[in-house]
């Protein structure tokens, strides 16, 4: 049966937390009770799963005996772990390609360790310096992957499907998460690359709110929805005002709960629901109280958006879903 709002997996992202502890340790060798504060401060936000996002903890890096300790901690805080954001370790980074593929195989082990469903990497890369510098990140250019250059491409594919192919090994989905100036950057991309791949369990995060929030001329949020939800296998959700002044030439975006952003998520799910979309949820926002936010917008999805009742009819996708665990 297909999920009702209630019963959805809907993970908070840890976009909020420090990858240093209070003693400037990398959390990946702090003390359990760091990891369980921060564990108990998700479940007290409302939250009854957590996206393992790795800009906090990198389950990959972590030692059989400290994964296993880590696993027990997020029990014994009563939440589920049924996803693990990878991020900024492309595969086709030109300096630390080699290196990233390695890590994102132990990310795949280390995922399925724990009882992950779905481990989503992309091929947005470091911030630059200039990007650190700013308020939000996105209003300087970053890396871009190389267009036209079939070779890189071809890389590209070549590596993900060795990771697909290790994760279906695993019991694991995989998602692939669009980006701007990657070959995940538009939707038509980020599609053909999935497709190029062909692999039943490797998908698209269509996290198309990495897109409507540059400052620059967008491809319409609908048409990006109607092209990437037919592979849609997991989701990052959140949203941005945006405001554009085409004769001038000035696009401006800024954070915004779900609800009052330029994509309108009522509209997204039932293009999703449509094609089939039964994927675990990951809720973020960026600035401010980011986690008071993240609960606003699962709060949002579960009582405004998501079918109550799991007797919907439900499309069929391109990719394989998820399940109720």
């Amino acid at each position: 049966m297909p999920y009702s709002a209630e019963e959805w997996p809907i993970a908070a992202a840890l976009l909020q937390f420090s990858a240093t502890d209070s003693q400037g340790r990398h959390v990946n060798d702090a003390d359990a009770s760091h990891w369980h504060r921060v564990f108990t401060e998700v479940r007290d936000a409302g939250f009854r799963d957590v996206d393992l996002t790795d800009g906090w903890v990198k389950p990959g890096d972590l030692s059989a005996a400290r994964l296993d300790e880590f696993k027990r901690t997020a029990r014994d805080v009563g939440l589920g772990m049924p996803s693990l954001s990878a991020i900024r370790r492309s595969v086709i980074d030109t300096e630390h390609g080699e290196d990233n593929l390695a890590y994102s195989h132990r990310t795949l082990e280390a995922a399925a360790e724990l009882g992950c469903e779905v481990v989503s990497v992309g091929l947005h890369q470091a911030l630059t310096p200039e990007q650190q510098k700013q308020l939000w990140f996105w209003t300087v250019e970053g890396h871009k992957d190389p267009t036209g250059d079939r070779d890189t491409w071809n890389l590209a594919v070549k590596r993900l499907q060795e990771l697909g192919r290790r994760a279906e090994e695993l019991g694991l989905l995989m998602s692939l998460e669009m980006y701007e100036d990657t070959y995940l950057g538009t939707a038509d991309s980020a599609v053909a690359l999935v497709e190029d791949i062909g692999l039943p369990n490797v998908g698209l995060n269509p996290d198309i709110g990495n897109l409507i929030r540059l400052h620059r001329p967008i491809e319409p949020w609908q048409q990006m929805m109607e092209k990437t939800l037919p592979y849609a296998n997991y989701w990052h959700v959140k949203n941005y005002s945006r405001d554009e002044d085409v004769a001038r030439d000035q696009y401006i975006a800024m954070p915004a709960p779900l609800e009052f952003g330029l994509i309108s998520y009522r509209k997204a799910f039932e293009i999703a629901l449509a094609h089939g979309f039964q994927g675990v949820i990951c809720t973020e926002h960026y600035g401010g109280d980011g986690l008071s936010v993240s609960n606003t917008n699962q709060r949002y999805l579960r009582e405004q958006i998501l079918p109550r009742t799991s007797d919907y009819e439900l499309g069929q996708s391109r990719v394989r879903q998820g399940g109720k665990r």
